[in-house]
């Protein structure tokens, strides 16, 4: 009972937070997407939310960014939500478990994250969509692909070498966003 309670109370000081944390996974993530970067910056929102309020708000703004993308502008990312889902999920874990105290952490918890969301959504990328999602990292695949990799190895190669980058960078990123939020902004979430 004390952990629905406590689940409530984040999700209540987070409700704020998640449409914020939305409309930057997407507006991020389209932008690194049309300009054909090979990465996809698009968890951002997710992780900063997940490091705040814990993993079942971290789910809850990776799915529903995940979905509202696809409705709105970009119908490949919502069979992609399980990931946000998962990534989210897992950030919230790592959080917790002081990932974003030193820099080396939050790497490490990138690289991680980048690993599973890659072993995740190359599955996805593979059988629903060929391999060719719209993003800069289509031309990886193909280059795979034309060096004679089956479409999963393709796919899947090229999600490692993604995800592990992209996660990366975004646990840097976000740790730099919690070092710079008042000591004050945490409390609501503690």
């Amino acid at each position: 009972m004390a952990f629905l309670r406590t689940l409530e109370r984040r999700l209540t000081a987070a409700a704020g937070v998640i449409p914020v944390a939305v409309a930057v996974n997407i507006g991020v993530g389209e932008v690194v997407a049309r300009l054909q970067i090979p990465l996809y910056l698009d968890s951002v929102g997710t992780v900063v939310v997940a490091a705040l309020a814990g993993p079942w708000a971290g789910l809850i703004t990776g799915v529903l960014s995940n979905l509202a993308w696809g409705l709105l502008l970009r119908p490949t990312a919502a069979p992609f939500a399980i990931t946000a889902a998962i990534i989210g999920l897992l950030s919230g874990f790592l959080a917790a478990r002081g990932v974003f105290s030193d820099w080396w952490r939050a790497l490490l918890g990138g690289l991680l994250t980048g690993l599973i969301a890659a072993v995740v959504s190359a599955p996805i990328a593979a059988y629903v969509f060929g391999g060719v999602t719209g993003g800069g990292y289509d031309l990886i695949v193909a280059l795979l692909l034309a060096g004679g990799r089956s479409l999963i190895e393709a796919v899947l190669t090229q999600s490692i070498i993604t995800d592990l980058a992209d996660k990366a960078i975004t646990f840097l990123l976000v740790r730099a966003v919690l070092q710079n939020l008042p000591p004050r902004y945490f409390e609501r979430f503690r």
